[in-house]
């Protein structure tokens, strides 16, 4: 498998910054104290990065949501997630059952190949959309599968799932991938094609 030090990845020809996406706000939580585990993770480490493949089809997002809803942004909160970090997460999370959120470290997090991103969908004052529960709420609530069952009993309401809806459309028409456990998280691609071809950042 093909790597590359998390330090190397400024300036190199396959990634590109965030800040170079047109149109999205960047809101980099574990860059923060504000996510599951109450604390900075990256730090030193600059992640505001996705593979350049990734950042194009962000960028056709990008294009799909100014069609349909030009009064909104997506808004990125994480992208290239290291290695290091991925088992530093695992680690912390040694057990507990939020672990099935998160891939082994020993076959790696496709957010660690720069190809996957979570993120939401704001207002132009910057107010994130309702999507029944905040990011990384590690619950079933959060999940896309049961979205219809939490649509009957009352637990979503129709304007959440309908922001989920239009979030997974403009991602989807631009090749991202949804998973069934996180309304956030979207690959972008097969994840095996990912894994074989693309270095992964360490």
């Amino acid at each position: 498998m093909k790597t590359l030090s998390i330090e190397h990845v400024p300036g190199h020809p396959d990634f590109r910054a965030l800040s170079s996406i047109g149109g999205i706000g960047i809101d980099l939580r574990y860059a923060s104290a504000n996510n599951l585990v109450g604390s900075d993770l990256y730090a030193p480490f600059d992640c505001s990065w996705l593979h350049r493949e990734g950042a194009e089809r962000l960028e056709q997002a990008v294009a799909h949501l100014a069609n349909q809803r030009p009064d909104l942004k997506l808004v990125v909160l994480d992208a290239v997630r290291p290695q290091r970090v991925q088992q530093r997460l695992w680690d912390r999370l040694e057990g507990t059952d939020l672990r099935m959120y998160f891939a082994d470290p020993a076959r790696g997090s496709i957010h660690s190949f720069g190809m996957a991103v979570d993120i939401t969908l704001a207002d132009r004052s910057n107010t994130e959309l309702d999507m029944g529960t905040p990011f990384d709420d590690l619950t079933e609530l959060s999940h896309p599968q049961r979205e219809a069952a939490w649509l009957a009993s009352g637990a979503l309401t129709r304007a959440q799932l309908d922001n989920r809806m239009l979030l997974r459309d403009v991602m989807s028409r631009a090749g991202w991938q949804g998973i069934s456990t996180e309304w956030w998280h979207f690959d972008g691609g097969d994840r095996e094609r990912i894994r074989a071809e693309f270095a992964r950042v360490l």
